[in-house]
């Protein structure tokens, strides 16, 4: 049986860490994190209150993986992205 070939990505302001697995067909993205050992590695992960995706879709942690799919482990934004904008205009208008 052939295993499913898999990336764990999670981003730092200051670095990214990229992990390849090789998975059971029929794994979950829940099994990915698992696997990967990346929360282990960063422990303000809370993939119980984080959001997960592929390739920039959020996904469930019961969600089955395909061959070659990136699961991604979002952080919290520090600033809302509308107010950002909406204050930047406001000082050029200035």
């Amino acid at each position: 049986m052939e295993k499913l070939r898999i990336e764990v990505v999670y981003a730092l302001p200051d670095a990214q860490h990229v992990l390849s697995l090789g998975l059971a067909p029929g794994a979950t993205v829940s099994d990915a994190l698992e696997a990967s050992g990346i929360c282990a590695r960063h422990p303000e992960i809370d993939i119980a209150r984080q959001a997960v995706g592929i390739f920039g879709r959020r996904a469930k942690l019961n969600q089955r993986l395909r061959q070659d799919d990136r699961v991604e482990i979002y952080r919290a934004l520090v600033a809302d992205p509308k107010s950002s904008r909406e204050r930047r205009a406001a000082e050029r208008r200035r």
